[in-house]
């Protein structure tokens, strides 16, 4: 099959380097300015070995393509998606949080937007390097798009990939916020990578509350999530993992707050859902960035 990545960070080139290196047409999509001199070939760092694939870069999608695989930064979507020209006949979104399915959707049609999460430390070495530092990669993809991504997903599984299909897309989407947003919000307030956190009492309590706040804005929008399950999820990270909040903080990079913690406060206050520990950690967040801006 035919797929484009638009996106082509840490996330985007670990998926479009994994489907080409299994023989998958890949298409990437990068700014006009970086086209002329990009690779021909991506590369992919992992714990298990390097591995690689050719890919075609483009400055705009005006091919039509089996799957879109949208792995941008939130704050990115809209500009991002002025480089699609063509209509995908599938797109599956690999964004943070839960707003960007109905944009995507208002755009596509809503049956072919297909949900899906990634959970992985990955990186940007350079145009067309990428590196995995964590050991695990899961992908979590709505049951929507199981005829069509069934074949490739069991091959993704024979390269270490974690690969479920799951029925209910709020499952899907908020069982990876449950926890990401607690983790990414705990981390990059605590400057702590995982393992310090876990050794912290404080931030450690702070970070088990704000999954415990995460799951009650779920469960309140038709999530299926399991606080006690995403809580020992945590001791199961490396120890020196950080979060890529943690990571742009450090760098003063622009940060994906309002997507990742901002669904979690928007939707509480819908339902009438407290989230004190989220709402603290986020203004801690936005003190830090405001001191680094000035």
């Amino acid at each position: 099959m035919k797929h484009a990545i638009l996106g082509i960070g840490g996330v985007g080139g670990l998926v479009g380097t994994a489907l080409g290196s299994l023989g998958e047409d890949i298409s990437v999509i990068v700014r006009p300015g970086s086209l002329s001199g990009y690779p021909k070939e991506l590369s992919l760092e992992r714990p298990s070995g390097t591995i690689t694939c050719p890919a075609r870069a483009v400055a705009k999608l005006t091919e039509p393509v089996d799957v879109l695989w949208v792995a941008t930064k939130t704050f990115h979507l809209q500009a991002s998606l002025e480089l699609v020209e063509s209509t995908p006949r599938m797109v599956v979104p690999l964004l943070n949080g839960v707003d960007h399915v109905a944009l995507l959707r208002a755009r596509f049609g809503h049956d072919a937007v297909v949900p899906a999460t990634i959970s992985v430390e990955a990186e940007r070495l350079a145009p067309g390097r990428f590196i995995q530092r964590s050991p695990f990669v899961r992908l979590a993809i709505a049951s929507s798009g199981e005829a069509t991504l069934g074949a490739i997903v069991e091959r993704l599984r024979g390269i270490g990939f974690t690969c479920l299909f799951i029925p209910n897309e709020q499952t899907l989407l908020w069982s990876k916020l449950c926890f990401l947003g607690p983790y990414a919000l705990v981390t990059s307030a605590s400057g702590k990578n995982a393992g310090e956190v876990a050794a912290d009492a404080e931030w450690k309590r702070k970070l088990d509350t704000a999954i415990a706040e995460a799951c009650a804005v779920a469960r309140a929008d038709g999530g299926e999530v399991d606080v006690a399950k995403l809580q020992a999820f945590f001791e199961t990270m490396p120890p020196s993992m950080r979060s890529s909040m943690q990571k742009d903080v450090a760098a003063k990079r622009p940060l994906e707050l309002d997507s990742i913690g901002g669904p979690i406060v928007r939707l509480g206050e819908r339902y009438g859902v407290d989230v004190p520990v989220t709402r603290a950690l986020i203004a801690t967040i936005n003190a830090m960035t405001a001191a680094h801006s000035g």
